[in-house]
């Protein structure tokens, strides 16, 4: 009830702000419209009145611009070697043009008077030319001058700063997945590059019921809160876990939407206790997108451990969720991951077992055929079989 008030709250102050600017932005153009429509050549007079404005909101914008620009908190004096801090170019810029122009500013304010009515005469041929147009052109630039530096003031104080944060943490998100990947972690390397691209707005998000699976899965412990902390927490201990596949595959199969997500986290940490079975069955029948986007993520664990009937298999599920209209949407961080999955499985050639061929026949004119050495199958995580012969024995 608390966060509708707020939002309702944030969403009437957005209104008044917009209304607001509208009625000044109004009240300036209305007021050259009133002026041009009494002069002779009114549209002449309209037009140059019109650039006027643009030049005087631009001008303004970029001054706003300029001492709005949000400084960067300095952190602590040890910094890891190689961690990322941001440029300060800008914001040394904007300090130095703001003392100066606050200078300057200063020292002329005895004369504003005598420059204002030089900058009016100059712009009052635009206006149509005559005497009262002198002050009405000094009067426009002014109205819109401090117009444009509130805007760009405002703007750049309330938008930049969350701007600027987003792509520091999505950079740092996209670092830590590089991390991961140079350490053999696959799966977690690809779960910061989504949360990194859903930080920038490239992809949407699966966490509609992100709410309501919190009381559903046990708290995390030195992990950041929520459901994306306590998946990302178990992940990270699966290899150290007592847990055999058949206990991975039993949570799994015991129907509340919190135990089947945390088992397909113990999967996605250590690929010999997934069970393609149960990756399938949250990808094709999920209870949530957000279970939808996990099975996917424990399927690329596995993509390196499936045999070539568990590969099909995948490619299939994968395919088919991804053309139905009620299946993975497009654009969503469920789709980027499907279509990786798809592709590392299209560039595997799945070649299915050969039969056995007959001996040749012994002849008195028969040539020994060459034995062809078998190289040994490398042993499978998790038996004989592989991620899923637990699922499919």
């Amino acid at each position: 009830m608390a966060k509708a008030r707020r939002r309702d709250g944030g969403a009437a102050l957005r209104t008044a702000r917009w209304c607001a600017t509208g009625v000044l932005a109004g009240t300036g153009l209305l007021g050259l419209l009133l002026f041009a429509l009494g002069r002779e050549h009114a549209w002449q007079a309209l037009g140059g009145g019109l650039v006027v404005v643009g030049a005087s909101v631009v001008l303004g914008g970029g001054l706003g611009f300029l001492f709005g620009v949000p400084r960067v908190r300095g952190g602590g004096t040890g910094e890891p070697q190689g961690s990322y801090a941001p440029n300060t170019n800008l914001e040394q810029v904007s300090d130095w043009l703001t003392k100066v122009l606050l200078g300057v500013g200063l020292t002329q304010l005895g004369s504003l008077g005598e420059r204002l009515h030089d900058l009016g005469t100059a712009l009052a041929p635009a206006l149509g030319g005559g005497p009262e147009a002198v002050p009405f052109a000094a009067a426009l630039v002014l109205y819109f001058l401090v117009f444009g530096f509130l805007a760009g003031w405002l703007v750049t104080r309330l938008a930049l700063p969350q701007v600027l944060t987003e792509t520091d943490q999505a950079l740092d998100l996209f670092l830590a997945g590089q991390d991961r990947d140079r350490h053999g972690d696959k799966v977690g390397a690809d779960d910061l590059r989504v949360r990194a691209m859903q930080q920038l707005g490239l992809l949407g998000g699966s966490a509609e019921r992100q709410a309501a699976l919190a009381g559903q899965l046990p708290p995390a412990s030195g992990a950041p809160a929520g459901p994306e902390g306590v998946v990302a927490e178990v992940r990270s201990t699966a290899r150290r876990s007592a847990l055999t596949a058949d206990q991975v595959r039993a949570l799994f199969a015991d129907g509340s939407e919190g135990r089947r997500i945390q088992a397909l986290a113990l999967m996605q940490g250590d690929p010999a206790l997934a069970d393609l079975p149960s990756v399938l069955d949250a990808i094709e029948h999920p209870r949530s997108d957000f279970e939808q986007y996990h099975a996917l993520l424990a399927a690329r664990g596995l993509l390196s451990w499936l045999p070539a009937a568990g590969a099909q298999r995948l490619r299939d599920a994968v395919a088919t969720q991804l053309v139905d209209p009620r299946g993975i949407p497009y654009g969503s961080d469920r789709s980027w991951l499907a279509e990786k999955i798809l592709s590392r499985l299209q560039g595997t050639a799945l070649v299915p077992e050969q039969p056995a061929r007959p001996a040749p026949q012994a002849g008195p004119h028969a040539v020994p055929q060459p034995v062809a050495a078998v190289p040994a199958q490398p042993a499978q995580p998790g038996g004989p079989g592989g991620p899923s012969a637990a699922g499919t024995s």
